[in-house]
């Protein structure tokens, strides 16, 4: 224990990533003895796991919940810093972002916001289709599907991007369906094409 202490000092890691990493990896031991080392090195008496599946779970709920819902390949790309420290208001701000960045590469565009959106996926010819965008239910997925991108920023990247994280909080249950909603987002500009 005294070891796991001296070793494990956060101001002994630069790297943050690799710090929770870490922490991750003795937690899944310490949880079946009733200990959960936290992010500021101090042990904490938690319930025994009884499992390695219960370990796993206690030591990254977020992550494994989001692994279980088989959340797309680039929430786990973007965000792994953020899912590794648990962190709800970061990895949703960095998923959102993840989007805006994705339809840059696809469309080759470089605006931002809803003007990005507009100009890959409305008008009358469009950059990026999401279906055969020939029938008018295509054309109005297709509209809904940017919309659903646009009110995805404002509501959750400008609101991340403005407000501190004390004052705009964001519950595990929320966070969990907000990164959900993004990795259908990504599961569709996956296949995308360019008209």
């Amino acid at each position: 224990m005294r070891f796991i202490n001296l070793t494990m000092k956060p101001s002994r890691f630069e790297d943050i990533e690799r710090y929770e990493f870490l922490r991750g990896e003795i937690n899944k031991k310490l949880c079946f003895i009733g200990l959960f080392l936290n992010d500021s090195g101090v042990f904490n008496p938690v319930e025994k796991a009884q499992n390695i599946s219960q370990a796993k779970l206690r030591v990254n709920r977020f992550r494994s919940i989001l692994e279980a819902r088989n959340a797309h390949k680039a929430i786990f790309n973007y965000c792994n810093s953020e899912l590794i420290s648990e962190n709800y208001f970061h990895s949703v701000f960095e998923a959102v972002k993840s989007i805006a960045e994705e339809v840059r590469k696809i469309s080759e565009l470089t605006s931002d916001g809803g003007e990005l959106i507009d100009r890959a996926f409305l008008g009358s010819s469009p950059i990026l289709k999401i279906n055969a965008y020939q029938t008018e239910t295509e054309i109005s997925e297709q509209k809904g599907f940017a919309n659903l991108i646009k009110g995805i920023f404002g509501m959750f990247r400008n609101t991340t991007a403005h407000s501190p994280k004390i004052i705009w909080s964001i519950s595990e249950e929320d966070a969990l369906d907000i990164m959900s909603t993004i990795s259908l987002i990504h599961r569709r500009l996956e296949t995308a094409s360019r008209l």
